[in-house]
Order: C-alpha cells, then sequence, then structure tokens
C-alpha cells in the first residue's frame, strides 16, 4: 500500500518507522529538509522536502496512485488543506488529519459539519485524546500507564513494583498455580530500562515494571497481588487550564461520582476561559508551582495533582512540589520521551506522553480491517494489539501451544462471545474470537501476517 506522510517530526516519524517497517510504499513531506533527511536516513522510506498543502508537492510524492494520506504538520490549516487537496486533485480514498484547535474541532464534530465540504475521513485530536488518557490515568491511581480493551471489559497497567509485592522472586508460572482462579498475565517487563516479553520462568524484581493484563472484574484482586491498593480519586488539582486541562475538568464534572477538581493556570485569558466554560470547579489564577498558590488550591488534602501544561519541565516540577506539600499521587504530561527515566527519581508516579497516545490513536485507525485497537508502549517500543480472528487466518482453530508466535510475542486474553478467556497452552482460537496480543516493534509485522489482517486495509 502506498501511503503519505505528511509531517516528519516525532508523530510523523513514528507512523513512518511503523507503516514502512510492515512493507508499505511510505513517503514523508515536510518543508524541513533536516527532518526530511531525519526520515530517509533512519527509515526505509522516501523524502520530499517541500510544503505538504502545495499540489505540486504531492504530486512528486506520488499522490496520483496512493492509497492514503496522512496530515500531521504542526498547522491544522495546513493538515485540512493538504486533505483537501488530496481529495479534490488528487481522489486519494482515505485522508487522515491531525487537528488541534478547538474552534476546528467543534466546527468539525458539530451537526453544521458535511463531510463534502472539507473531506477528511479521520480527524485526530492530540487534545482530546491527552485528556482522555489523563482520565484513564486518575482511573488506576496505582499504575503508572494504563488503557482499556474488549469495549472497557479489560484493562492493560503498567505497575512499578516495590519492596512490599508479593509476588517479587516468584517464577511467573506459579502465579497461575498460586491464584488459579485470576485471569492476569504479565505480557511485558521493563528492567533496567530494557523492555522484554517474559517467559514461564523468568520471576520479577524489585524495581521492575510490570505491563499486565485483566479483566476488569480481576482488577482488585491483580492490585493486591502486586502490593497496590486501589483509592478512589475524590479531589484532583489540575496544573494547566489550557485545552487539556479544561477538557479533563469538563469530564470530571460530568461524571456521576461527585469529583472536586481545582484548576490553576498562570496565563489569566485562559484561565478567564476555563472559568467560564466550567461550573462547578474553581479556577485559580497563578504559577503552579507558588507553594501557597498549592496551599489555596488544597494540595495537601488532594488525592492527585495532574500537571499538563505546554511545558515539561514546569509539569514535572509541579509535580514535585506537589508531592513535596503532601500530595500522594502525581501525573505529569511529559512530550520528551528522553525526560521519562528521570521520573522515577522525582518521585513523580504517571507520565502521558502525548506524542504515544496520537501515534497509537492515527494506528488504531489505519491499521487492517479487523484490528480494532493498537496501544504502543514506551517509545514505540511494542504494541498491545486487539483484533478479531478472521476465518483464513492461519491461527483460526489452532490451540496457542501449536501457534508459531515470534518470541516477543504473548497473548493477553481472548475473547469468545461475551466471555474473556485468560490464554492457556490448550485453548483454541477459532474464527470470530477477539485477541490481544503484545508484540515487541519488530515483531508486529508478523503478527498482522498471522492474523492476516492484511488483506483488507480499509
Amino acid at each position: 500500500m502506498k501511503v503519505i506522510i505528511c509531517g516528519a517530526g516525532q508523530v510523523g516519524w513514528q507512523i513512518a518507522r511503523h507503516l514502512s517497517g510492515e512493507k508499505n510504499d511510505v513517503t514523508v513531506v515536510d518543508n524541513n529538509p533536516d527532518l526530511v533527511r531525519r526520515a530517509t536516513d533512519t527509515l526505509d522510506v522516501q523524502g520530499l522536502a517541500g510544503f505538504a498543502s502545495y499540489p505540486d508537492v504531492l504530486d512528486r510524492a506520488g499522490a496520483r496512485d496512493a492509497d492514503m494520506i496522512i496530515a500531521a504538520t504542526y498547522s491544522d490549516e495546513v493538515n485540512m488543506v493538504t486533505c483537501q487537496v488530496a481529495h479534490s486533485v488528487f481522489a486519494i480514498s482515505r485522508k487522515i488529519a491531525r487537528l488541534r484547535s478547538q474552534s476546528y474541532l467543534d466546527a468539525i464534530y458539530s451537526d453544521l459539519y458535511r463531510r463534502d465540504h472539507m473531506p477528511i475521513d479521520v480527524v485526530i485530536s492530540p487534545e482530546r485524546e491527552v485528556a482522555e488518557a489523563a482520565l484513564q490515568r486518575l482511573a488506576a491511581p496505582a499504575a503508572f500507564d494504563t488503557e482499556r480493551f474488549f469495549d472497557g471489559k479489560a484493562q492493560l497497567m503498567g505497575l512499578r513494583l516495590e519492596e512490599d509485592c508479593p509476588v517479587v522472586n516468584t517464577p511467573l508460572r506459579q502465579l497461575s498455580d498460586l491464584f488459579s482462579t485470576l485471569r492476569v498475565l504479565v505480557l511485558a517487563v521493563r528492567r533496567e530500562g530494557r523492555l522484554f516479553a517474559p517467559e514461564a520462568g523468568d520471576q520479577l524484581f524489585v524495581g521492575d515494571e510490570a505491563y499486565v493484563f485483566a479483566p476488569v472484574e480481576d482488577i482488585p484482586r491483580t492490585l493486591e497481588v502486586f502490593g497496590k491498593s486501589e483509592t478512589k480519586q475524590e479531589r484532583i488539582v489540575i496544573v494547566g487550564g489550557g485545552n487539556i486541562g479544561l477538557a479533563v475538568a469538563k469530564a470530571l464534572e460530568e461524571r456521576t461520582d461527585r469529583i472536586r477538581a481545582k484548576v490553576i493556570e498562570k496565563n489569566r485569558s485562559i484561565a478567564e476561559k476555563a472559568a467560564d466554560a466550567l461550573e462547578r470547579t474553581i479556577v485559580l489564577h497563578g504559577d503552579g508551582l507558588d507553594a501557597s498558590l498549592l496551599g489555596e488550591a488544597g494540595i495537601a488534602r488532594a488525592d492527585a495533582v495532574l500537571a499538563v501544561t505546554d511545558d515539561d519541565k514546569t509539569n514535572m516540577l509541579a509535580a514535585v512540589r506537589a508531592k513535596a506539600e503532601g500530595c500522594p499521587m502525581a501525573i505529569s504530561l511529559i512530550n520528551d520521551p528522553t525526560l521519562i527515566p528521570l521520573l522515577e527519581p522525582l518521585g513523580i508516579d504517571a507520565y502521558i506522553n502525548p506524542r504515544a497516545t496520537t501515534v497509537s490513536s492515527i494506528l488504531r485507525h489505519i491499521r487492517h480491517g479487523r484490528v480494532r485497537g493498537v496501544y504502543s508502549i514506551g517509545d514505540a517500543e511494542a504494541e498491545v494489539i486487539e483484533a478479531e480472528v478472521l476465518s483464513t487466518s492461519t491461527i483460526a482453530g489452532s490451540a496457542i501451544r501449536d501457534i508459531d508466535f515470534p518470541e516477543g510475542v504473548l497473548v493477553g486474553a481472548v475473547k469468545k462471545g461475551d466471555e474473556i478467556h485468560k490464554p492457556t497452552g490448550g485453548l483454541r482460537i477459532e474464527a470470530g474470537d477477539v485477541i490481544v496480543i503484545f508484540a515487541m516493534a519488530s515483531d508486529v509485522a508478523e503478527v498482522e501476517q498471522l492474523l492476516q489482517v492484511s488483506i483488507d486495509f480499509f
């Protein structure tokens, strides 16, 4: 399949990395020659320096016979015009655009929007994706990373193992014997910075970051087994009242369980806008690093602080200051993945990477026909894929033990009808089942081939 990716920043580069790794014909377009050169030097892609919205540039990029265009430049306007040109001039059938401006999003999602006027098949809003990720983090305070699968009936959680974890130094195969009724599986472990898929004989150690998968009804027991407690979040302080902070505060206001939130915003006009848009949430104008202002926001009595300004270092420092003032849970928005190793030493409990959430969202929309969900772990090191098993798949009708999965691949769960099954060697995979699979990035293409989902990309 031939794909044009407009924008060679981190998001565009990661999407190009995924698609080129799956042997697609990928062309990257950016007006920054250095970014184009980085893409062509590090990936198996073609590159073109120029403005993505210009018809002649798209023509030289191969738009006349392209199957899909992904507009992920830094400009909403360029992304929209690029999709319009791709539709009107080149009749490209699949068009995806990343849009940030709330004004555009309100218009596009309103009843007044007509696809004929702005032909974008899929709109990706980083702010909405990040706000949803933030709400998921708040809903699972024991986890530093989390994502839902099977229409919200199962959950992936990243858990950092402490000294009081009951299963430390226990081989994973013994977990099934010790907790035979618990449908939980350890899909991945990060140890000393390296992510890997564990084997049955591997043990978990203090300091490991374990990615566990379990149905939601088994989550409380799973947290207990891994030495975590489930706490209810009733008081939240949000540092940053921009689009993300505002979206989170609005969502908290709409929840039936009463959650008291306060927003701190340094920019007066943004603070006033947030105050006008919110009904029950108190908005404070000032610096989220100011200890006295944090005290006024009741940080010592808060259950969690969520730092979501547009500056990584401010988010990290605000989280550290909040923890120092007595807040037990701190979540930071981090754009730069090189800062993530600093979070644990600083005592920051969880983070949200906007690029990773945006990449996962785009992959969810461009993956082949029966893939229902994709979640990217870390710096695109691995993926957790939810897919329906086709009758033409080579794994249909086979027991899990008989399937020749790559070494870095694990099955997390199998959903048959409404019932979620823990994967065992004798469990047979049938057509129509929905399966969740963990795969290291290098193994994703082979997993998709096993699922035979590449037959129908749309």
